[in-house]
């Protein structure tokens, strides 16, 4: 059994590493100095590339991020830092007439693409929430509010549940061109979506606990269990029609790990004991099915799968930030001791193998051959700091109530 000492390591560990690596890297190379905000892309040994657009969801999430971070060690650089990128959403992304936030805009901060994303109107709110949480700002709980109401009148499923993926500026369903990114399908309703307004849900009503919010998260979460997990397997389907008819056949082991956790979080914020006992159990069965699938002996977390077959043996940054995570919820619930074993084997493979210590950051994708995929960026509209530093976060709470 792992000592109360060694957890501790464990935690001064990743509190290092935050502190010390990931955010010092946000707040310095990845800086805009010269259009403000962030960089759009930088390429893994720092090049820019300005042809490329700043997106609605890196920077939200570099909102979040530092908002974040100063609720964790109220250091005045991250307050700068979360203010900047305030500053930045709601100048630059907020739409003045229609309501609501752009997709995309260029490099010297121009709208290029007008179109209302749930996904990204999700992390709008959440991280708008979190801004409130950490500095009380009134501002930021009116948008968050605000564009609550635009979603619930426009993107919500009265008759099936739900969410649709995709609004034109006007709020009015975009029709054919329904997905988030090309790598999507063209369907109506997609797991990702739900998961992250789940996720922005949940931080809104933390700070305003709204009876509305409640009932949508209550529909959430069964529209999870009911809907989009796959009970015989333990994996979410991807992408579905509107009466929620299933139109894919893949499942992504680092979405299934995130969700586990964040349902746990959500029925956690509701008070629901009932349903946390529910959603419990799930947690645990998808956290020993990734642990099972997907988990290498070295601590790397398969990218997809089909049918109990590994298809994408890449190994991406971001599902090993929410293994961290997922496989330590599965321990505080079941306290079986491989799932912290898990974690801590995660944990030794984002060292060992992810963490840039030449450039900073973590790397995007370490191919099936163990190289780093030079192809992708170190920063781009999809590329951020919100999964590294929420697991570090998330490990460094978690660890201190496991001693306590």
């Amino acid at each position: 059994m792992i000592q109360p000492a060694e957890l501790e390591k464990f935690s001064a560990q990743v509190s290092a590493h935050l502190f010390g690596h990931i955010l010092p890297f946000w707040s310095g190379p990845a800086l805009d100095r010269k259009n403000g905000g962030w960089m759009a892309w930088l390429s893994n040994d720092l090049k820019s590339d300005r042809s490329q657009p700043k997106g609605l969801i890196v920077n939200t999430r570099l909102l979040w991020t530092f908002s974040a971070a100063y609720r964790a060690r109220s250091d005045a650089l991250f307050k700068q830092m979360a203010e900047r990128a305030f500053d930045f959403v709601t100048a630059k992304f907020w739409d003045a007439e229609h309501g609501g936030a752009f997709w995309r805009l260029n490099d010297v901060g121009a709208v290029i693409d007008n179109s209302k994303k749930i996904y990204g109107q999700a992390f709008y709110i959440y991280a708008m929430s979190e801004f409130y949480r950490s500095f009380g700002n009134p501002t930021a709980l009116n948008r968050a509010k605000e564009l609550f109401e635009l979603i619930e009148r426009h993107a919500h499923d009265a008759k099936f549940g739900g969410y649709v993926e995709v609004c034109r500026r006007d709020w009015f369903e975009a029709g054919r061109e329904a997905r988030l990114s090309d790598k999507d399908m063209n369907e109506k309703k997609s797991m990702n979506n739900h998961l992250h307004v789940l996720e922005a849900y949940t931080n809104l009503h933390r700070v305003w606990p709204d009876v509305r919010v409640a009932e949508r998260l209550h529909e959430l979460v069964e529209i999870f269990l009911r809907r989009i997990l796959d009970a015989h397997t333990n994996h979410l389907n991807h992408f579905f029609n509107e009466q929620w008819d299933v139109r894919s056949d893949t499942y992504t082991f680092g979405h299934d790990i995130e969700a586990s956790w964040l349902l746990c979080e959500t029925a956690e914020e509701l008070g629901d004991e009932k349903l946390l006992k529910r959603v419990q159990t799930v947690a645990v069965e998808m956290a020993k099915t990734a642990f099972e699938e997907g988990l290498g002996a070295d601590g790397s977390l398969c990218y997809e799968g089909r049918a109990g077959q590994i298809i994408d043996a890449g190994r991406e940054c971001w599902p090993h930030a929410e293994a961290l995570v997922g496989f330590l919820n599965a321990y505080e619930i079941s306290r079986d001791a491989k799932f912290l074993a898990a974690a801590l084997r995660v944990w030794n493979y984002i060292e060992t193998n992810l963490v840039d210590r030449v450039h900073g950051e973590w790397f995007w994708r370490i191919n099936p051959d163990g190289t780093v995929d030079s192809k992708l960026p170190k920063v781009s509209e999809w590329k951020g700091p919100y999964h590294a530093t929420r697991a570090c976060l998330e490990t460094m709470r978690r660890i201190a109530r496991l001693i306590r």
